[in-house]
């Protein structure tokens, strides 16, 4: 992961914890120790995603989720 990758990562965790109402450590487990979201969705499609708005970002990862039964 490069520091793009990176930073990116720091902030759709951040914008889907806000969305979410709960804190960033906990979205990341979710995305990380409950799924590999992050390993197998955010990172490879990192130069697609950093491209759309925030708030296509969080539907689409906290819909990635859902679909794989981390939140409800």
């Amino acid at each position: 992961m490069n520091d793009k990758e990176l930073e990116f990562s720091v902030f759709c965790i951040e914008s889907v914890a806000e969305r979410l109402g709960c804190k960033g450590e906990r979205v990341y487990e979710l995305l990380t120790e409950k799924s590999s979201i992050l390993k197998e969705y955010i990172i490879p499609n990192y130069e697609v995603l950093h491209t759309l708005s925030k708030e296509y970002i969080v539907d689409d990862i906290i819909a990635y989720m859902q679909q794989e039964g981390v939140v409800g």
